[in-house]
């Protein structure tokens, strides 16, 4: 080879290193107009609606693109997440993520809470938790978690007896009592989407706050709602341990709670059907 070859072919040997460098390089690092893309999974409403003020009005100045994308489900955003296909997730209640954290394996790491969707009793048949009746019927969520809530509210309306150990508490509906379930409550479980769908074939429904809003309902429609004040049950985003955007992903938790976020909130859902953590 000639060392004008030679010369060419290490030039061109190093050309294409620094390109694949360039390919395969951390991907935290930032576009060529130093902006960092982070595909962020959301309930609809009001998790994802949250996360688009934030695109439109905060984002860019903080060097950050949010590609949102929606589920409606409480599974596959953390299936996703684990599998790479997400940066983050923004749908679920820390008591939600440590359960599932147990029973799927997930390793996963929780922000502070941003907003509370109040849960609460909801009939197109009674108008008051003391006109439920002896063998009436309840629609609840499927999920363990949400399950747990809900009997909660029940319970302090009434309607059901909780025993003081959590672990046994699902008890009041798997085994209808007199001790734990009085009035011998007939509960059938369904998905949280289909939760508003199915209320009119109940005497009462249990609902989450973020399907409430979807199916159409607001806080003043509930015969009973849980209180927001110390209420545990905030949403949070979710990350993964060792996250190649990590300043991105603290950058958004950042804007998440910021003060134009919180007066957002307050000033989409007046009603306060949707809440900034306190």
């Amino acid at each position: 080879m000639t060392k004008f070859k030679k010369l060419f072919a290490l030039a061109t040997a190093t050309t294409l290193a620094l390109g694949l460098a360039a390919c395969g390089g951390d991907s935290s690092s930032a576009s060529g107009d130093g902006v960092t893309e982070l595909a962020i999974g959301a309930s609809p409403t009001p998790h994802a609606q949250i996360l688009q003020f934030v695109q439109d009005k905060l984002a860019k100045d903080a060097g950050l693109n949010l590609k949102i994308v929606e589920y409606q489900d409480y599974i596959k955003p953390n299936d996703d997440l684990r599998a790479g296909d997400l940066d983050a997730n923004y749908f679920q209640t820390p008591a939600y993520l440590e359960n599932q954290s147990k029973e799927r394996g997930y390793d996963f790491v929780p922000g502070k809470g941003i907003h509370l969707e109040p849960l609460g009793i909801y009939s197109e048949k009674v108008k008051d938790v003391k006109d439920v009746k002896d063998g009436d019927s309840v629609v609840i969520i499927s999920d363990p978690t949400n399950q747990t809530r809900a009997l909660k509210l029940l319970a302090s309306n009434g309607l059901i007896t909780l025993p003081t150990d959590p672990a046994e508490q699902l008890v009041a509906k798997i085994e209808p009592s007199d001790k734990y379930n009085p009035k011998h409550l007939k509960f059938t479980e369904v998905d949280g989407p289909l939760l508003v769908q199915t209320l009119p074939d109940a005497t009462i429904g249990v609902i989450n706050g973020n399907y409430a809003i979807s199916g159409g309902k607001k806080p003043s429609d509930a015969i009973a709602l849980e209180s927001s004040e110390g209420n545990p049950a905030v949403n949070i985003l979710v990350w993964g341990k060792n996250s190649n955007k990590q300043a991105a992903i603290d950058k958004l938790e950042q804007l998440l709670h910021s003060q134009q976020v919180q007066e957002f909130i307050q000033q989409t859902w007046p009603d306060k059907s949707v809440v900034p953590a306190s």
